[in-house]
């Protein structure tokens, strides 16, 4: 694995770049992201505000407004606010998710990073997390940032996804592999 590819096109990628040179511009890279991951969190842990950005019955004002208050709440830079207020009168906010995915590759790119998802049974403790992304680092010699999943049917052990190539050690699919035997011997 040499490198991960970094895939910023559509409406998606055209925003976030626009956003990411602008970001590394007035050198506030790490501000927009942490303000993006502010959002991004925000959106995830409220209904009602992942329905204001994806419904069409609200108008670009009331989008605009209710954006501006809650950006307000959360004290981000002026810059990803007025980012905001300019999906809001576009009437973009519903690719607000996917701007904020395609700004974290970019920004995870120019620091050298790479992504993981790692998948397991139960929540996994920060210890267990940082032993993880050290394995990964020194397999891959590159910073690696963690993003973790819980998936119950897994039973146990983990599911490591980094780039394009897949490490799965769950005990469901080793009971598969172990059927597949049986049926076959």
């Amino acid at each position: 694995m040499e490198s991960e590819i970094v895939s910023v096109s559509g409406l998606t990628g055209r925003y976030a770049t626009a956003l990411f040179e602008l970001a590394q511009e007035s050198k506030s890279l790490d501000a927009v992201a942490a303000d993006l991951a502010r959002v991004k969190a925000l959106l995830v842990g409220s209904a009602d505000l992942a329905r204001l950005v994806r419904s069409p019955v609200f108008s670009r004002d009331e989008q605009a407004r209710a954006m501006g208050a809650v950006l307000d709440r959360l004290n981000v830079s002026t810059l990803t606010k007025n980012f905001m207020g300019l999906l809001a009168q576009r009437r973009r906010l519903f690719a607000l998710a996917g701007i904020i995915a395609a700004f974290n590759a970019l920004a995870a790119k120019q620091r050298g990073e790479m992504s993981a998802e790692v998948t397991s049974a139960q929540t996994l403790k920060p210890a267990q997390l940082a032993a993880i992304a050290g394995t990964l680092k020194d397999a891959l010699k590159r910073e690696i940032r963690i993003t973790q999943t819980v998936d119950p049917t897994l039973l146990g052990g983990l599911v490591v996804k980094v780039g394009s190539r897949q490490i799965d050690s769950s005990l469901k699919s080793k009971l598969v592999r172990l059927e597949r035997a049986m049926r076959g011997a």
